[in-house]
Formats: structure tokens, C-alpha cells, sequence
């Protein structure tokens, strides 16, 4: 009888043995098979163009994490010369720069550069490199379907339109226009001088703000041949506001044109049909009090459409406005100084709970929260060093 329960036991933990194995081996065959876990959600590249002949060796990259708002660095993501602005695929595989020089190959133009992205360690790889065709280009920025770049020269006072190639490369220019007049301003607006170009949502309408014109140039844009219209329409800023970047509202029925001489935000009304402007409203990115100089620089509105913001150099500030959807007029809400020098540049992560402040002039990148009911910001106290950032443009972590 001892025996038989003893044989019984055995055989209960042989059973047991094969269970726990066979069901090893199927974990281990799961792990084996199963497709590689990508990375966490709401982790995000953030690449930062840089003025290299202030200390910077060219585009840095930083990992950003929006459930924390946390910057952390990664690396020196790829040496070019002065890559001032920054522009990446809506599929994150490629990034552009607008290399802000006056000589390139033995020209007097600037250059565009080409990378590839790398996901898994945010290195940029350089495809190629041509010409902008003309002097010192400050912007680039990709049409809605990212088959073309337009870039703006600064100081040529140009634009010219380069096709995306499958592989990522930039091809010769499709199109090219040069401005010509003055304004009224003898050291800034002595010439042309296109700063930035939008896309209207729709793909038909490339808007031009060219500060030494002190005009808004809507071109008509053909997106099967990446060409722009001879003819413009012309919309007229008010003399040395000097209009620097643009922004259109998330419903396209209106734009945002920060004027960087006259610290103002001015309101279009946009027709889609024709491409025409109409001017709405004009308000002062600076408080009554200031009294200094400053020249204002960056816009960009929230993705919710409740806010907008624009930033100040000299008073060294994001200033906050609520927008009337029903209108698209703006109300001042805040000056919220940005903890660094010269804020050149920011950017909304695509969450739109944070906002990041590259304050050129004393190094450094800012993190602040979005409040979200009234567009305050509050600094998080995350502060990353970088040499003179000049852009700052995200990537999703596929």
C-alpha cells in the first residue's frame, strides 16, 4: 500500500515537471517570435539647429518625453555649418537644414542639407547638400504632401523650391523667385529679405513674409510641379513692421504674421479660393511697461487653437494670447519670461502640454507646462545647455 502511494506521488510530480516545461517552452517560443516591442508612447527626437560660429559643432539631439516633459541629450546628431533652421517629414525618416551661409562651393549662396534619421540613436546620416540659390537661407519648411522644401534667403531676398526624392535627397530647384524693393528701415530693409514661407492648408498657396518689403507675397503653388506663380498678390505690412514668420489658424481661415521690427502680431482674414488676405487686427507682443529694445521672433499656435504665442527678444519673454475662433482676433493674456537670453526660437510638443524655449544667447533650452485652460506657462525647472540654439523641431519615435 506505502508503495503504491509513493508511485502515485511520483507520477503526480512527473506531471507537474511536464506542465511547468511544456508551458517554459511556449513562453520562450512566444518571446522568440513576437515582433520587437517599440518604444514607449509619447517619446519624441528633438533635434536642435545651432549657430556654429558661436561654439556649436551643428544639429544636436535630445530624447523628450511628453508624459514627463523631460529633456534628456543624446548626442551630437550631425556636424554641418550653421544650421539655423530645421524642417522633418511628417514620418520622421528625414530631416532638412538650412544652412545660413553666404558661400557655398565657391558661390555666393547658401546650401541645403539632407539627412537621414536614425530612430534608435537619433543620429542624422548627410544624403546631400545643394545650393539654396541665394545668400544666407533662415527658414525651410516642407508643402503638405513633403514632396517639396521651399526655402526662404535672407539675404538675397529669394525663394526657391527644391522636390524630396523617394530616397530622401533633395533634386535641383523646381522653382525659383527673387524679390526686389526696399522699405523704409535703412539698416534692415534696405533690400528684400524673405524670412519664411506657409503653406496654406490646402496646398494652393505658398504666403511669403519678407521682412525688407514689409509685404506678405502669395504665390499660387502648384504641388504636382513644386512651382510657384509669377504674380503674387500682395498684401502690405505697415512700414518697418518688418514681417518675419507666419503661422495659419488650425481651421485655415486665418493667419498669424509676427512682425519682428515693430514687435507686433498682426490677424488676416484667408480666403481659400483666392489666396487673399485682408487685414484684422494688429496687437503688441510686448507689456505697456517695457521700454527697451526688442525684435520679435518665433509664433506658433497650439494645437487646440486656443492659444497662440510669440516670443520676444529683449524683454526675453513668450507672450500668450487667446484666440476667438469665431473672429480669429487675439486677446493678450501673458508675458512669461523664458529664463534665458534671446529665445530665437520655440516649440509646442505635438501634445501641446509643453513648450520648449531655445534662448540663444545664453545657451540653454527651457521646459515649461502648458497650462491648459489659460495658456500660462510655468517652468518645470528642466534646463538643458546647448551652444546657441537657433531651432527646435520633433520626431516621433515610431
Amino acid at each position: 500500500m506505502i508503495r503504491k502511494n509513493h508511485m502515485r506521488i511520483r507520477i503526480a510530480n512527473l506531471r507537474q515537471s511536464f506542465r511547468l516545461a511544456v508551458l517554459l517552452l511556449v513562453m520562450l517560443a512566444s518571446s522568440m517570435f513576437a515582433p520587437a516591442a517599440g518604444p514607449a508612447r509619447g517619446q519624441y527626437l528633438a533635434y536642435v539647429g545651432t549657430y556654429t560660429d558661436h561654439g556649436s559643432k551643428g544639429i544636436y539631439v535630445y530624447r523628450f518625453d511628453s508624459s514627463t516633459g523631460m529633456l534628456s541629450s543624446l548626442s551630437l546628431a550631425a556636424e554641418t555649418t550653421e544650421p539655423s533652421f530645421l524642417a522633418i517629414d511628417s514620418r520622421g525618416r528625414f530631416l532638412y537644414a538650412a544652412n545660413e551661409i553666404t558661400d557655398y562651393d565657391g558661390q555666393s549662396t547658401g546650401a541645403v542639407s539632407a539627412f537621414a534619421i536614425h530612430p534608435e540613436t537619433g543620429k542624422l546620416s548627410l544624403l546631400n547638400q545643394v545650393p539654396s540659390r541665394g545668400a544666407a537661407p533662415a527658414h525651410i519648411t516642407l508643402d503638405q504632401t513633403g514632396r517639396y522644401a521651399l526655402v526662404s534667403n535672407y539675404n538675397a531676398g529669394s525663394v526657391a523650391v527644391f522636390p524630396v526624392l523617394k530616397d530622401g535627397r533633395l533634386g535641383d530647384a523646381a522653382s525659383f523667385l527673387q524679390h526686389k524693393g526696399s522699405s523704409v528701415n535703412p539698416q534692415r530693409q534696405e533690400g528684400p529679405h524673405a524670412h519664411a514661407v506657409a503653406l496654406s492648408p490646402d496646398n494652393r498657396f505658398a504666403v511669403v513674409a519678407d521682412l525688407g518689403l514689409d509685404e506678405l507675397l502669395v504665390y499660387s503653388f502648384d504641388s504636382t510641379k513644386g512651382t510657384l506663380g509669377a504674380n503674387p498678390q500682395v498684401a502690405k505690412a505697415s512700414p518697418g513692421a518688418g514681417p518675419r514668420h507666419l503661422a495659419f489658424s488650425s481651421d485655415g481661415r486665418f493667419l498669424y504674421v509676427i512682425n519682428e521690427l515693430k514687435s507686433t502680431v498682426v490677424t488676416y482674414s484667408y480666403n481659400a479660393a483666392s489666396g487673399a488676405l485682408h487685414e484684422l487686427q494688429t496687437i503688441s507682443t510686448l507689456p505697456k511697461t517695457f521700454s527697451g529694445n526688442n525684435t520679435a521672433a518665433e509664433i506658433e499656435i497650439h494645437p487646440s487653437g486656443k492659444f497662440l504665442f510669440a516670443s520676444n527678444r529683449g524683454e526675453d519673454s513668450i507672450a500668450v494670447f487667446a484666440i476667438d475662433s469665431a473672429t480669429g482676433t487675439l486677446t493678450h493674456i501673458a508675458n512669461d519670461p523664458t529664463h534665458g537670453k534671446t529665445p530665437r526660437n520655440f516649440a509646442i510638443d505635438p501634445t501641446g502640454s509643453w513648450l520648449l524655449a531655445a534662448n540663444q544667447d545664453s545657451d540653454n533650452i527651457v521646459v515649461f507646462r502648458i497650462d491648459q485652460k489659460t495658456g500660462h506657462l510655468t517652468p518645470t525647472g528642466d534646463v538643458s545647455q546647448v551652444p546657441s540654439p537657433t531651432c527646435l523641431k520633433f520626431a516621433a519615435l515610431q
